[in-house]
């Protein structure tokens, strides 16, 4: 079974079905300095195998004792670990900070159907919330358009009084279009980010196995293949062509969906020429002004792969920073 490397839930659950036994361990809150945000996973298997992390050092190591140990008795546990400033780096604190890690055998204190329906679901790309009372460790599933709605669209897992609300969205999605040069190092960069990139191209010497293998290849025109790729809140759209005719089919389906980031390459000339063109075609300021052009952050990027990075670098800004707002 292969899973993405941050679909720890995921990995966990396969290595529980594959007998090994596996108990998942959550970052649940912070103070200070913390490598590792709420939310953070490691999957740990009976023989000590692991995958993801909670810290960025030896609080794995204690916690993989714990993970062991809950996986012979069965039960759950909240673990809590504290350090000054000058022991912070033997443990993998950046500086002094205090982590409390919620730690979960699977199949005894965590059920294998709920671990199971969470993964299925999330594959589905239903955004769920996995609920658990830290008093009575009753636990449910929530589905966005139930609850935590805020959380949904921030992403952002945390304590609501006893309660400890993990937020598990559907994987992130980056659609590229036009396989240029540039596209060959940014698909790269984007799954190594934990995106699920699809490039789409309706010229096939240029979106060919030769040049992107083992990629998602879409050669359809870009405006039926976005339709089809269905961009949401949780979906990247990246322009790359530079050619109105495949560019701005795409650019047009995307400024009515509901996807995150919209970003395409060119001068500020030939933007300027592109939103003449959108504006005529009856878009309005606002939804125009959503498409970030020149694409990337201004690093200088001169090379296809520094141009990749900049990129990339604005996508995560606008999902992760804090001046995102919602579409």
């Amino acid at each position: 079974m292969t899973h993405h490397l941050d679909d720890i839930p995921a990995i966990a659950l396969g290595w529980h079905r594959d007998g090994q036994g596996a108990a998942l361990a959550t970052v649940v809150e912070t103070w200070g300095s913390a490598p590792r945000g709420v939310g953070s996973q490691l999957a740990i298997s009976a023989d000590g195998d692991i995958m993801g992390s909670v810290s960025g050092g030896c609080v794995e190591g204690a916690v993989v004792v714990e993970a062991i140990e809950a996986l012979e008795d069965g039960k759950p546990r909240l673990l809590e670990y504290g350090v000054s400033d000058d022991e912070a780096f033997a443990v993998g604190l950046a500086c002094g900070g205090t982590i409390r890690v919620l730690v979960e055998p699977i199949g005894r204190a965590l059920p294998e159907q709920m671990l199971a329906d969470l993964v299925n679901r999330r594959n589905a790309r239903i955004a769920v919330a996995y609920e658990i009372d830290t008093k009575t460790w009753s636990r449910r599933l929530v589905s966005l358009g139930e609850d935590h709605e805020d959380r949904f669209l921030s992403d952002r897992s945390g304590f609501e009084g006893d309660i400890f609300v993990a937020i598990h969205n559907p994987p992130l999605r980056m659609a590229i279009v036009g396989a240029v040069h540039i596209a060959q190092p940014l698909v790269q960069m984007a799954r190594l980010a934990g995106f699920d990139p699809v490039i789409i191209d309706p010229r096939v010497a240029f979106a060919s196995e030769v040049r992107f293998p083992d990629e998602v290849l879409v050669h359809d025109w870009p405006d039926e293949a976005l339709a089809k790729f269905a961009p949401d809140h949780r979906s990247a759209v990246v322009t790359l062509s530079h050619d109105p005719k495949i560019d701005d089919p795409a650019i047009a389906t995307a400024l009515g969906s509901d996807c995150f980031y919209l970003g395409s390459l060119g001068s500020t000339r030939t933007h300027a020429k592109r939103v003449a063109r959108l504006a005529e075609a009856g878009f309005t300021e606002k939804q125009i002004a959503r498409i970030h052009a020149p694409v990337g952050l201004d690093i200088g990027g001169k090379t296809p792969a520094e141009i990749a990075v900049s990129i990339m670098a604005q996508v995560i800004l606008q999902l992760r920073g804090p001046k995102r707002t919602q579409p």
